[in-house]
């Protein structure tokens, strides 16, 4: 009984953790196949660009994009085989542990049959009872063996059933190695197309290097566009800046003046009862940004800070093929404060978080949204159509526009900025 209390013990243990690798495998395989569509999105629109004789920067965005996920997705594949190699491991040690036990199971079953065969007719039961000192004792022994013959039953119900898990076992062990054998296969495949890929971009950078100056001509309208978009960011959150200043003041002003009065108040009342007059205490200074000095501001603040790093998208499904900071191609820089989010074309722009709308503007053809969420805010670029107004109030995940298709793909440049300092927005997307 104790192996088999054993027994029972280490295969709930052996279940439960099969249960949280097949939740791992599962995520793994998720990750992969939206790795699939990233990928796809992204050689639809190369598809369309390679025709051009002339490459371009966005090309070369492209193909960056296609090499990261195709590194991510073979580190995908990696970790799918090793928890595959854990899983072959732990199966192994599983047959043979349940061989084991099997083998136990028989011997002892094989002892019981013994047992039974040599006390297997009436008479020896029965001199086996009567030869009890007592009737209690004899019916002890009459009892042990009902309980026997009961016992060797379950026996053979626990021999066929550990049979039946050594089956099971094997099929997903041979199930384990067919997967995995697979996974190999799909590695190598996507480590050659990988090669493939960085050839592409060797050739394309090379490309873009010796047409230096038509590719800073390229960039020099994007960089003042850049600029104007810098500069209209910056306004609004001076002007956001001032207001709030502006109506701090002006509470700090009512608020200074009601304690006044009240102080006054106490004090003509402190004089005529013939109490000492006490001096008020000033209030001490807010140390807060000022375009959180309001509740609200400050809650949405704060609420804003704790959400770092889980916040949505602002598209629901999307490729960075641009990312913040600075990039060089051969004597080019290009500096970029946000991200350039390829997304599928006719896709709505949408708010990561509540917010106020503080500014809709257009640059070179491109609409822009500014969301202010208390001291941060968020900006979308490269918008066809906006559906959202000034002043309005939005929440998270609401649509606030049409991404734009420019150039054959719907990319959405997003910005996210706290008071007047750019931010990178991996550091408070969700992953």
């Amino acid at each position: 009984m104790k192996i088999i209390k054993i027994f029972l013990f280490s295969f709930a243990i052996l279940l439960i953790c099969y249960n949280l690798q097949a939740q791992t495998r599962t995520e793994l395989e998720r990750r992969k196949a939206q790795l699939n569509k990233d990928i796809e999105m992204i050689n639809n629109t190369l598809s369309k660009t390679s025709t051009n004789k002339r490459v371009t920067l966005k090309q070369l965005n492209d193909l960056r994009a296609q090499i990261r996920l195709r590194e991510e997705k073979i580190n995908t594949i990696n970790s799918e085989v090793r928890l595959l190699n854990g899983e072959i491991s732990q199966n192994v040690s599983n047959v043979r542990s349940l061989n084991s036990q099997l083998g136990q199971l028989k011997t002892d079953y094989a002892a019981m049959i013994l047992f039974a065969q040599k006390n297997q007719s009436s008479y020896s039961k029965l001199m086996y009872v009567f030869a009890a000192s007592n009737f209690n004792q004899a019916y002890k022994r009459l009892k042990y063996l009902n309980q026997f013959g009961k016992y060797r039953m379950k026996q053979a119900g626990y021999i066929e059933t550990t049979q039946q898990k050594v089956k099971r076992k094997i099929s997903e062990l041979n199930q384990n190695k067919n997967q995995k054998d697979n996974l190999l296969t799909d590695q190598v495949k996507e480590k050659k197309t990988l090669g493939n890929e960085k050839n592409n971009q060797e050739k394309v950078v090379k490309e873009l290097t010796t047409q230096e100056k038509q590719l800073k001509k390229d960039l020099a309208q994007k960089q003042r566009d850049a600029q104007k978009l810098d500069r209209a960011i910056r306004q609004v959150i001076e002007r956001e800046i001032a207001l709030a200043r502006h109506k701090a003041e002006e509470e700090a002003r009512i608020a200074a003046a009601k304690a006044k009065a009240e102080n006054l108040a106490a004090a003509a009342k402190a004089r005529a009862e013939g109490r000492e007059v006490v001096a008020p205490v000033a209030p001490k200074a807010k140390t807060t940004s000022i375009l959180a000095s309001t509740p609200e501001a400050a809650k949405l603040s704060a609420s804003f800070i704790t959400n770092r790093g889980r916040l949505p998208w602002p598209v629901a499904n999307g490729v960075i093929t641009e990312n913040y900071g600075t990039q060089k191609i051969g004597g080019v820089t290009k500096d970029s404060k946000g991200w350039t989010i390829r997304t599928n074309q006719g896709a709505t722009a949408r708010s990561v978080f509540d917010g106020t709308v503080s500014k809709i503007l257009e640059i070179s053809g491109s609409n822009i949204i500014i969301i202010r969420h208390g001291e941060f805010f968020t900006v979308y670029k490269n918008l066809e159509s906006v559906s959202v107004s000034v002043g309005q109030k939005v929440s998270t995940k609401q649509t606030i526009g049409t991404v734009a298709n420019t150039e054959g793909s719907a990319d959405l440049d997003f910005q996210l900025w706290k008071g007047m300092d750019d931010q990178n927005p991996a550091a408070w997307l969700a992953n």
